[in-house]
């Protein structure tokens, strides 16, 4: 699953980009109308998240010009209280808006119901690391060329938040959160959780990749000699 991300704001493109590769989206991003134009043209996006206000090319001729050639969901960035571009945008074709400041958890949330909206099925990409592969549509994890090893749900999002930030050290409460959400899970249950995730890791064969726990902040996926 593809998705385009149209934004001059560079920090706050980031900020969705990460938010939607944390969900499986392949993320490609442009930061003016014309590039986003030729990414859409060239990469084929399954959906695109355009700001109104861009360089070169605004994003309501960006989505006019797409919805001439195609169907492709679009979800616009507005500033707060701008009516007229809320509507001016879904006249051209848009299929929703979400206004500015927001949440990356909303955004995600938006994008997918888009996504079902128009019939189209929401999978999560496989991801690899060093010799460590995931298929989060499966729920399956392989190390090198061995046998693949079922994963239950929350040892496959477990996972996914270590892999989306390999290589960094996640607090305990950041985990919790990505996994159980705000209202559920604590320490107890993610050390299980990691120690079970741990053993279908450690399959016994040679691997590049281990969990590293650091004692009092959290846990982070390694990749050996710089593997990612």
């Amino acid at each position: 699953m593809k998705a385009l991300i149209v934004d001059d704001d560079r920090v706050l493109a980031d900020v969705v980009a990460f938010a939607l590769r944390r969900e499986g989206f392949q993320v490609i991003q442009a930061y003016d109308g014309q590039t986003a134009l030729a990414c859409w043209a060239e990469d084929k996006p399954d959906l695109v998240i355009l700001d109104v206000n861009l360089p070169k090319m605004d994003g309501f001729t960006v989505c006019q010009r797409i919805r001439k050639e195609a169907d492709t969901p679009i979800i616009m960035l507005t500033v707060r209280g701008e009516d007229g571009d809320v509507v001016h945008g879904l006249d051209l074709g848009a299929d929703d808006y979400i206004t500015k400041p927001f949440s990356p958890g909303q955004l995600v949330a938006r994008a997918r119901a888009v996504l079902r909206r128009s019939g189209m099925p929401v999978i999560p990409s496989p991801r690899q690391v060093g010799d460590l592969a995931l298929d989060p549509s499966r729920r399956e994890v392989r190390i090198g060329r061995g046998q693949p090893v079922p994963l239950t749900h929350l040892e496959g999002r477990l996972l996914d938040c270590l892999i989306v930030n390999v290589g960094q050290i996640l607090t305990y409460d950041a985990i919790i959160d990505h996994v159980w959400g705000p209202r559920g899970g604590d320490r107890d249950m993610l050390r299980q959780l990691i120690r079970r995730l741990r053993g279908k890791i450690d399959s016994g064969l040679p691997s590049s990749v281990y969990i590293k726990t650091v004692a009092g902040l959290g846990y982070g996926l390694i990749v050996e000699d710089g593997l990612s």
